[in-house]
């Protein structure tokens, strides 16, 4: 007979929270999930079809690597992951390149990384193992990728972590779900809810109190719910947002040792896609360089759209700015890439969105990344002892922490946890 004594609340609807719900239900729980946004999905974001001529992602977007929680998850709900190629450039303020500022000391860096026993900081990597003037390029180009693709802060990253990436030079396996990651929340909530999970939108979850051997949940506007667990599966830097029972917030401390990084990311679409009129730049997928929005991807199909991403903590540098001010700021960077009147590019957008994800009130920036703390850290927050239990894409162990495939795994194995226990 199925078990339907035990309530689990669960804090968050995204991929985490859905794939835990889906899983507890399914095995008789009685599962509630209280998000505080008006949708489903957290850092997943589709933007209006009608504006972009498809569901942009105006969050997650790319399926990293193997993925195989993912992959069997769109599977099921028949959806198909479309495999992205194309070429990658870089522009150094005066002419394209297909070369990195890496391939140069390409044997070097892997030698000097294969090495390392001990994990350090990026920052204390390269200045133990590249110090000198000649490698300045190197340096540079190291930095820019921890933050840029990492989000990271090369003076907190772990090098160990980092490892694969560098070795593979960062270009594992990259996909797309065809109609984005939306669907695939689309997807898990109404699965969610055919198995009994009951889904509160605007419930903003203020407090988590131990009450007579019950969990009480408390809610910014006076709902409650009383439980026998909790599930937080709210980004990092809500955890000091929440007031939480003892055992908990000591728990919860251990997440200061996991990085979370900001991101920015801009949303083009322009009448024509111009950018291919620079016939070695047909096929380009990715464009690096140092200007203010430093990377540009394309779409590589019938939607003209350019995609701008500023990550790491040098973001605070715009943090200033609006939407508009972002879009902005993007038009400029691609004139100078392009060396192109920005007028001219501003009068063939056809549409345009922008966020700066460290200003979501319920993020506060993008996604986690490893200190050479991070691994301990992890082991911690993922126990399932107590009332309260933690998942997500930060407490992820496996190689692509920080992606939707992390959360996703995350939500399986914490529902497994209760499952067993």
């Amino acid at each position: 007979m199925s078990d339907t004594s035990e309530h689990i609340v669960i804090v968050g609807a995204g991929a985490a929270s859905l794939m835990a719900a889906r899983a507890l239900a399914r095995a008789g729980k009685r599962v509630t999930i209280l998000e505080a946004r008006d949708r489903c999905g957290g850092r997943i974001h589709p933007l209006p079809a009608s504006e972009f001529g498809y569901a942009a992602d105006g969050g997650a977007e790319f399926v990293h690597g193997e993925a195989p929680v993912t992959r069997g998850l769109a599977r099921e709900a028949g959806l198909s992951v479309r495999t992205i190629g194309g070429t990658q450039w870089s522009f150094d303020g005066k002419a394209f390149s297909r070369e990195s500022p890496r391939d140069a000391y390409h044997e070097k860096l892997h030698a000097a990384v294969k090495e390392l026993t001990d994990d350090l900081t990026v920052a204390d990597f390269l200045r133990r193992h590249f110090a000198g003037p000649e490698y300045a390029r190197l340096r540079h180009a190291v930095e820019r990728m921890v933050e840029g693709y990492d989000a990271a802060d090369p003076e907190r990253a772990s090098t160990l972590a980092l490892r694969d990436e560098w070795m593979n030079d960062g270009h594992a396996t990259q996909g797309r779900i065809d109609g984005g990651y939306g669907r695939l929340i689309d997807f898990l909530a109404a699965e969610c809810r055919k198995s009994g999970a009951a889904i509160h939108l605007g419930a903003v979850v203020v407090a988590i109190e131990e009450s007579g051997g019950k969990v009480v949940v408390r809610c910014a506007g006076g709902e409650e719910q009383i439980c026998d667990r909790v599930i937080l599966t709210v980004p990092l830097p809500l955890l000091r947002e929440i007031a939480l029972p003892a055992a908990a917030r000591t728990k919860a401390a251990a997440a200061d040792d996991i990085g979370f990084g900001s991101v920015i990311k801009l949303l083009l679409r322009f009448k024509r896609p111009w950018w291919r009129e620079r016939e070695e730049l047909a096929d380009m997928l990715f464009l690096l360089s140092d200007e203010t929005i430093p990377v540009w991807w394309t779409r590589q199909d019938q939607h003209h759209v350019l995609t701008g991403w500023f990550g790491g903590p040098r973001t605070a540098e715009l943090s200033h700015l609006d939407p508009q001010g972002l879009i902005d700021a993007g038009l400029d960077s691609l004139a100078a890439i392009f060396n192109r009147p920005r007028e001219d590019i501003a009068r063939g957008l056809v549409a345009a969105a922008a966020a700066n994800w460290a200003h979501d009130p319920f993020a506060r920036g993008a996604y986690s990344w490893a200190t050479p703390q991070t691994r301990a850290a992890q082991e911690i927050l993922a126990r399932a002892d107590g009332s309260v239990l933690f998942s997500g894409e930060a407490l992820y162990r496996g190689r692509d922490m920080g992606t939707v495939e992390a959360a996703l795994a995350s939500g399986v194995e914490t529902a497994g946890l209760i499952l067993q226990g």
